[in-house]
């Protein structure tokens, strides 16, 4: 693939090292460990034999409840296949300025969306009157719950391209429509991302099947077969593993069909600790690290030099209900260290942030998130999802959430920006100083025009108030309601009659051609 020339600039950052080079050694060792000694349950009989064919060692698994073969694989093998994948990924996007470089020997932080929540939360400002003093009045927010669907996802993905920091778009909210089959539900989901944002699109396949419907749309809107393999407008995103250690049937079979459509996938797996796998730093890590190694290599052996990202989103549980915990220190020690174990490889990495218990807009969802979101792009994780408009773990979207989440993320990427430090600035700063020493009022306030103007100063926070009360939820309700009202950035009209014409089960509605 070629570099592109233009791509979105993302936030080179120093990352924050957790792990020292002697703890990556012992969890790569500890890696190798469980896939040698213990190995893998495979429910992919295809995969099965793929690793068997290429040095591993594979028995069958009886009483697993379905057909089933226990793999065993020497590091060497490991090793030599993990090192086939590139360290450098280019994902495409309508806009070409929109295209993102994933270079793994890069820690340049690119931040999107993700899950696929079945609810969808709108937010009403209503007027309350006190008991007491009725002269006294209050606005609060009043939250309402929608079931997801095609057109909310449209809107979610309208917003998106309205979002200025948000990077690439994953389809945050469930495709629910009665009159949608299950059939007809990836080229609904992706046509519904793809018709309304120019950045990069990425979603899972509902159904192997649907993969040749999907990737037609696709190459219609990058302008042919080739050109959708040097403009990967779309991307996939496969869970290859259920945790802990079982490498399930149907998701590989969508690797193998990805893979050798020659599209870019990521090699997704999120065990819980304390549930599906040890709560301990030490024992996730090396577990998860071992999962996805596993479905990295497997994507190597169908085809060497298959564009992957190594997918990393290891939650903790709760221990009253065994519930996902975000927003928790334990979450962010366990995806740092994944993002440096994925730069010891090489690899790109699909990070997590952004994401916590709050089911509602307020104080506990913006300390979960900013937490989060500050603490993994420290880590120069290249590709970090979730980061925008969910709450109640990963079961609701947001709008408003997604503008908070905005704001947030933008003075999170300009806090992560390299100083500015250089013989030219110093020298620069220096006579300045000298000059403003010089003067009769010794105020550098006239200085900042120039800094401001670069953009190198950043904005107060957007929503911020002055009198004393938390006017946050007003105001962003407020300039949601501008953000939205602005026009759609859709396909040409002759590109949707095009994808009519050949790309059938898309439901009318959305489509804006009309």
């Amino acid at each position: 693939m070629t570099e592109p020339d233009t791509f979105r600039q993302g936030t080179v950052v120093k990352p924050y090292e957790r792990l020292n080079a002697e703890q990556i050694e012992l969890l790569d060792d500890a890696s190798m460990k469980i896939l040698e000694e213990t190995g893998i349950w495979c429910y992919n009989m295809r995969a099965a034999e793929l690793f068997a064919a290429n040095g591993a060692r594979v028995e069958d698994e009886p009483g697993a409840g379905a057909p089933c073969k226990r793999v065993y694989f020497p590091p060497a093998m490991v090793r030599k296949y993990i090192a086939m994948a590139p360290s450098k990924i280019v994902l495409g996007a309508r806009d070409p300025q929109n295209r993102l470089l994933l270079d793994a020997e890069v820690p340049r932080v690119y931040f999107g969306s993700g899950s696929e929540t079945n609810v969808w939360l709108e937010t009403e400002l209503e007027e309350f009157q006190s008991t007491s003093d009725p002269k006294r009045k209050l606005t609060a927010p009043r939250y309402t719950e929608k079931r997801g669907d095609a057109l909310l996802l449209a809107r979610a993905a309208r917003l998106g391209e309205q979002l200025e920091h948000l990077d690439f778009f994953i389809r945050p909210v469930n495709v629910q429509d009665s009159d949608i089959s299950e059939d007809d539900h990836d080229v609904n989901k992706f046509f519904a991302c793809l018709n309304n944002i120019t950045k990069h699109v990425q979603a899972g396949l509902t159904t192997q099947n649907s993969l040749n419907k999907v990737l037609k749309m696709a190459e219609i809107v990058a302008g042919g077969s080739e050109e959708l393999r040097q403009n990967p407008v779309v991307s996939f995103i496969t869970c290859v593993f259920k945790s802990p250690l079982q490498m399930v049937e149907d998701t590989t079979d969508k690797v193998f069909d990805i893979v050798e459509a020659g599209m870019p996938l990521v090699i997704s797996s999120s065990p819980q600790g304390g549930s599906s796998a040890p709560i301990q730093e030490a024992g996730m890590v090396a577990q998860i690290n071992a999962e996805i190694l596993a479905g990295v290599m497997l994507t190597q052996l169908i085809k060497p030099g298959a564009p992957v990202l190594y997918g990393s989103v290891a939650v903790r549980a709760r221990l009253d209900d065994l519930h996902d915990l975000y927003g928790c220190p334990e979450f962010n020690q366990y995806n740092n260290d994944t993002a440096q174990m994925a730069r010891h490889y090489k690899i790109p990495c699909y990070s997590s942030s952004g994401v916590g218990n709050a089911s509602t807009p307020g104080m506990q969802a913006s300390f979960e998130k900013v937490f989060t979101h500050l603490y993994m792009g420290l880590t120069g994780a290249q590709y970090i999802h979730y980061s925008f408009g969910l709450l109640e773990r990963t079961n609701t979207f947001c709008p408003l959430q997604a503008l908070l989440d905005n704001e947030q993320v933008g003075l999170v990427k300009h806090c992560l920006r390299p100083p500015k430090v250089d013989a030219e600035s110093i020298e620069e700063v220096r006579k300045m100083i000298t000059k403003v020493m010089k003067s009769s009022h010794r105020l550098f306030t006239r200085h900042t025009r120039k800094a401001t103007h670069a953009g190198e100063i950043s904005e107060p926070y957007k929503f911020g108030a002055k009198e004393q009360q938390d006017g946050v939820i007003p105001r962003a309700v407020a300039e949601l309601a501008k953000v939205e009202a602005r026009p759609g950035k859709h396909l040409p009209a002759e590109l949707q009659a095009k994808i009519r014409a050949e790309v059938p089960g898309i439901v009318d509605r959305l489509f804006t051609d009309k």
